[in-house]
């Protein structure tokens, strides 16, 4: 055990020291990864039909490559299907990664060999941080939970196709496989409830440290192991004390954590995604997650307030500002071009550069042009928890309501307690005055009295859990959507 803490040590620290030389110097590193990345793919078919053979500079590549969500960048996949190489990358892609799109269908995000080698690189490059910075390498000595999809590949098609979290699976360092949890027959399990069932039967014996995954899964996790046992998991998993998880705001979640957990544990924030790795949390005293700006991927910005228009500014890191709402674009050494992959940021440190997931830019509730975005709820409702301490809750959503059936248009929030408060009124008010302080075009719509207050609507147990079970989106890395700009969502957790 001294010798694993010993290395873990050392290797923390020459990661952390490689780190904060690309961090000091963060537009020449951007530079160095866009000349490659244009140079690389000069003779591909996409890099062809943009004449990348002429791009110099910036300026250059924006003239010639168009901002693009996956419908744009369709035909090329399909040319990849088909078993065309040097398509939108030198050679083929290892796998597809299958994620569900909103618009789209099933979208399928190409997996080279360079692009799965920095997903594997920037997991263990934050859990490294996370040693060196919190000084607990404790965990490394237990058994470790990654609650994700399965690892089983589609193999009928030329180039295997799975879940990211599937694919990477079958790439955990030798060094961790000992560690891990569940085993690969669990991990294989489709249907989520049975795979629940069977991971706890294989925790419960186990000395369980770090846990990961998307907080509403894990928590059912730990509901069930409750119920099993009749404990807290702090007096089941004596020596727990990191859960990694990505994906949502944790801080909604995090008191009904605390309360299942029987304490506090450090948390770790990732921003993986399919498309590359983004961020994760390097300082567990900081705001935000560190950009990761050498992990080939060259990243733009578009202000998410003028993404719709016509001819909307489009700029590079250096022009970033602290506090704007961005649509963060990719360009990968997978061979994503210009690439909306939805979500929305803001910077809270240029030096060096942190960013906060802000929500999705097709994720807003905008009933009079007010867009209230994820960051504003998430953070509304971690106040009210705050104020309101015995209050719990176990997920919640956002939904206009532009026709009511007397009275002004208002923001429905659908809310699941765990443990409701005793005033309800009182919960909502503060609900939405903190809401007006964050969005001044919801305060002003308020005050002239084109919506009125948000009107809350608490649903009963297992109304998130039923409704995602009826969309097929149990478990994995499925996320309950925070916003929605119609009743779609809404009138079905109503009728449940």
């Amino acid at each position: 055990m001294f010798i694993k803490s010993f290395l873990g040590k050392k290797f923390a620290r020459y990661v952390v020291s490689k780190t904060h030389k690309w961090s000091q110097s963060p537009i020449a590193t951007q530079d160095k990864v866009f000349k490659h990345l244009i140079h690389t793919a000069q003779k591909t078919v996409f890099g062809t039909d943009h004449d990348f053979a002429s791009i110099k500079t910036y300026e250059d590549f924006k003239s010639r490559v168009p901002v693009r969500d996956y419908e744009g960048l369709r035909p090329y996949v399909e040319r990849i299907q088909k078993g065309e190489k040097d398509v939108l990358w030198k050679g083929q892609p290892l796998f597809f990664a299958k994620t569900s799109g909103t618009t789209s269908g099933a979208k399928y995000i190409p997996l080279t060999k360079g692009s799965l080698e920095y997903q594997i690189k920037a997991a263990k490059d934050a859990l490294l941080h996370y040693m060196e910075d919190s000084g607990n390498y404790h965990f490394i000595h237990g058994k470790m939970i990654f609650l994700q999809g399965s690892p089983k590949l589609n193999k009928d098609s030329i180039i295997p196709t799975g879940r990211l979290s599937g694919i990477v699976a079958n790439y955990v360092p030798s060094y961790l496989q000992s560690n891990r949890l569940p085993s690969y027959d669990t991990n294989c399990i489709e249907d989520w409830e049975q795979k629940v069932e069977a991971i706890v039967d294989e925790t419960l014996p186990q000395d369980m440290r770090l846990i990961s995954g998307i907080p509403s899964w894990v928590q059912m996790y730990f509901e069930r192991l409750q119920r099993r046992t009749g404990k807290k998991i702090s007096e089941i998993f004596p020596d727990f004390s990191l859960f990694v998880f990505g994906g949502v705001n944790y801080e909604p979640y995090r008191k009904k954590f605390e309360e299942l957990i029987g304490k506090k544990v450090d948390s770790l924030e990732l921003y993986p995604a399919s498309e590359g790795f983004i961020a994760f949390q390097d300082k567990q005293d900081e705001k935000g997650l560190l950009l990761l700006l050498d992990y080939g991927i060259f990243y733009e910005f578009i202000p998410a307030d003028e993404y719709y228009d016509e001819h909307p500014t489009r700029i590079s890191l250096e022009e970033v500002e602290l506090g704007v709402n961005y649509v963060i674009i990719l360009n990968t050494n997978a061979g994503l071009w210009g690439y909306n992959i939805g979500d929305t940021v803001q910077f809270t440190s240029l030096e060096p550069y942190r960013i906060v997931v802000s929500g999705r830019i097709k994720h807003f509730t905008s009933a009079f042009g007010e867009h209230v975005i994820g960051k504003e709820v998430d953070e509304a409702m971690r106040v009210a928890l705050e104020r309101f301490s015995n209050v719990e809750v176990t997920e919640f959503t956002v939904a206009p309501q532009v026709e009511p059936e007397e009275g002004l248009p208002y923001h429905e929030w659908l809310v699941e307690f765990a443990n409701p408060p005793e005033d309800l009124v009182q919960f909502s008010q503060l609900l939405d005055e903190r809401l007006q302080v964050q969005n001044v075009y919801y305060k002003d719509l308020i005050e002239g009295r084109v919506l009125r207050s948000l009107v809350l609507n608490p649903l009963p147990k297992n109304a998130f859990y039923n409704f995602m079970k009826s969309q097929g989106k149990l478990g994995g890395q499925n996320k309950v959507p925070r916003l929605s700009n119609d009743r779609k969502m809404a009138t079905k957790l109503l009728g449940l």
